[in-house]
Order: structure tokens, then sequence, then C-alpha cells
């Protein structure tokens, strides 16, 4: 895709959000079914995702675990707002690749230790990128990339979460 082309198809989006704003409003959401044992299964739109214990909690190795989950939404995202980024700065991106590492320390996890985290302690993204780019190019697109991915912003302001617990009918 050019830029024209994205230009194109975003500008009337980005006019009737200027208009009204509210439009711009939308909630996404996720399903999931719990399954037998250990697992849910998650709905992504394009296929079911079976999520489970990571093998340190005890998992199998063969459901997919949601630690990585988390981190493969954080590189569809950054890979895709580069991508977008890139292309409307009319900056030359010709392939690579998107990589994010976590380091998680499963004694909080487990309940083993009441000082260590719960969840990710230090989450790193990065970028090998195809391109011909000057270093200013590469830096106005990572710029932008950072400010636009949605994951990557959510993860950095930490907005409210809630959480609640219905009971249905018995089975």
């Amino acid at each position: 895709m050019q830029a024209e082309e994205l230009r194109a198809l975003q500008a009337p989006l980005k006019q009737r959000y200027r208009e009204q704003p509210q439009a711009a409003m939308i909630t996404l959401s996720a399903r999931g079914n719990l399954d037998e044992g250990i697992t849910c299964s998650v709905e992504t739109g394009k296929a079911l995702v079976q999520a489970g214990l990571h093998p340190a909690t005890g998992g199998d190795g063969l459901a997919a675990c949601s630690g990585d989950m988390l981190l493969q939404a954080l590189v569809a995202c950054a890979g895709v707002t580069l991508r977008a980024v890139a292309t409307a700065l009319g900056v030359p991106v010709y392939g690579g690749t998107v990589t994010a590492e976590g380091d998680l320390d499963f004694r909080g996890t487990l309940g083993v230790s009441r000082e260590a985290p719960v969840g990710f302690a230090d989450i790193r993204l990065h970028f090998d990128v195809k391109t011909d780019a000057t270093p200013a190019q590469l830096e106005q697109v990572l710029k932008l990339t950072e400010r636009y991915c949605v994951v990557y912003q959510t993860l950095r302001s930490a907005p409210p979460v809630s959480i609640t617990v219905r009971k249905t009918a018995e089975q």
C-alpha cells in the first residue's frame, strides 16, 4: 500500500471522528470459554486458541500461554503500526522482524513469594527493519510507532481494569 492509498482510506474516518468524536469510541471485546482442565478457549475472530498454564507453572506446553499471547499482541500491534507509519511517511520498509521479550518471576504467580511481582517485570520491544531509510527517518518512524501503537500505549499507561464474577445456572 502506498501513502496516498492509506491517506485515502483513512481520510473519511478522520473527518468523521473530527466532526463526531463519539463515533471514534468503539468497545472491543474478547471472549473465552472455560474448558475442561485448566484451560480457556479464546475466540480470536480468525481461530480458536486454547490457553493454559505455562510449563513454569505446571502446564504441559500444549496450550498457548497468556503471557506469550500478550507479547504476541504487542508484536502484532507494533508491527502493523510501524508499517502504517512508514507508509504514511513514505519510508520504504521491505520486510523485517518485530520481537517482544518479557521477564516473569513465576514465584509471584505461584504464590511462592509475596515479594515477587505477579506479571511482567520488564518488556522489551525490538524491530529489525529492512530499509534504506536514513537514521533520522527511522527515528521518526519509531517515535510515531511508539506514539500510535495501541497495545504499547496501553501497557505503558496502565488504564483502570475492573474484574467481576457472576454466577450462572448450575450444570
